[in-house]
């Protein structure tokens, strides 16, 4: 039985997690964390798990064979540097060890507490890395925007050769609880019902991580001169509380006879018409929907190409925790559905 201990349980990332966990059956939870409720059980601070018999601790306590940590960027590399050196595996949801050490600290504007253990980690998302991602000891889980977009971009530009100006548009909608558990007036319902609104249109942190991580996929699948050089990505806020509506538009004037091959793997499923976010509440599902060349079908220039794919995820499973636990199961030898295997919430 594989002991497990879960830093910050009482975030959204570290209950769904439980949540998750609760049916696996080669775990037990050994070890629970969070930073403002230590003492309580943590049926008192998220009713629905009222039979789990763990009391919230300020720090692991037991002896675990795997950690999970859902605190912040920064905070987490803190607390998980002493746990990776004493040869404790462990799986990040923070942006910590998902990038180079130059990009890390110039995108979260922070100095990395152990840049010495980066290379320790393997980038978690196991439709581009899986065989990486098997022969781990510690995993950097991807950010839920990356994932939606990672898993149909690394697809076509496997595929398809395109002009080295080619250009990829991401627009992507999520719902609130990717904010986290906040008092930010901004993510009162008041604020977010009958709402929406784009945001981090400075640049947001995870678009660095889309265009490092599909470049590196790209580098390992000799496809380098698919790699395109302009990315464009564009968050916003919908009212809905979970999931992820992606839509990415590849422009290019030398995209020719494209092809996809929609073969469904474990958790990614390609589906006919476009998919919506309930078709993935609550599961560790992808859907992904792709047509012919949009530029076919709407009046464009003569030599341009238009592409459009789209994919929905649940941003606290797929974009977060259950992605962790399929991490956790590859690691292990454990089949891959095992713990993850539900169908989605409807309606």
């Amino acid at each position: 039985m594989l002991k497990i201990g879960i830093l910050n349980v009482t975030g959204y990332g570290g209950s769904e997690l439980v949540r998750i966990l609760h049916q696996h059956p080669e775990i037990q939870i050994k070890s629970i964390t969070g930073r403002s409720h230590a003492g309580k059980k943590i049926g008192e601070v998220f009713p629905y798990l009222y039979d789990y018999p763990l009391t919230i601790e300020p720090e692991i306590s037991k002896e675990v064979d795997l950690v999970f940590s859902a605190l912040p960027h920064k905070a987490s590399a803190e607390i998980l540097g002493p746990l990776v050196k004493s040869g404790i595996k462990c799986i990040d949801f923070s942006a910590d060890f998902r990038l180079p050490i130059d990009l890390y600290e110039s995108v979260y504007k922070v100095k990395h507490p152990y840049p010495e253990l980066l290379e320790k980690f393997t980038y978690g998302l196991p439709e581009l890395f899986k065989e990486e991602i098997i022969n781990a000891d510690n995993i950097a889980n991807p950010g839920c925007f990356p994932t939606g977009a990672l898993i149909p971009l690394s697809q076509f530009y496997k595929q398809n050769n395109t002009h080295e100006n080619s250009t990829i548009i991401i627009d992507s909608k999520t719902g609130i609880s990717g904010a986290g558990r906040s008092t930010n007036i901004n993510f009162n319902f008041s604020e977010i019902s009958d709402n929406f609104s784009a945001y981090s249109l400075d640049g947001h942190r995870h678009q660095p991580e889309i265009n490092y991580h599909l470049s590196r996929y790209l580098k390992n699948n000799e496809k380098e001169s698919h790699i395109p050089q302009n990315i464009i990505f564009t968050p916003h806020l919908s009212p809905m509380i979970r999931g992820i509506f992606t839509t990415c538009y590849i422009l290019s004037s030398k995209i020719k006879n494209i092809e996809i091959d929609k073969e469904n793997t474990t958790f990614t499923k390609w589906v006919k018409n476009s998919p919506n976010v309930k078709s993935v509440r609550g599961s560790n599902n992808c859907l992904i929907y792709s047509d012919q060349p949009i530029s076919k079908k709407i009046k464009t220039e003569d030599d341009d190409n238009i592409y459009r794919m789209i994919s929905v995820i649940d941003n606290l499973v797929k974009g977060a925790a259950g992605q962790a636990v399929h991490n956790m199961n590859l690691m292990y030898g454990f089949p891959e559905k095992m713990g993850l295997d539900n169908i989605a919430i409807y309606p």
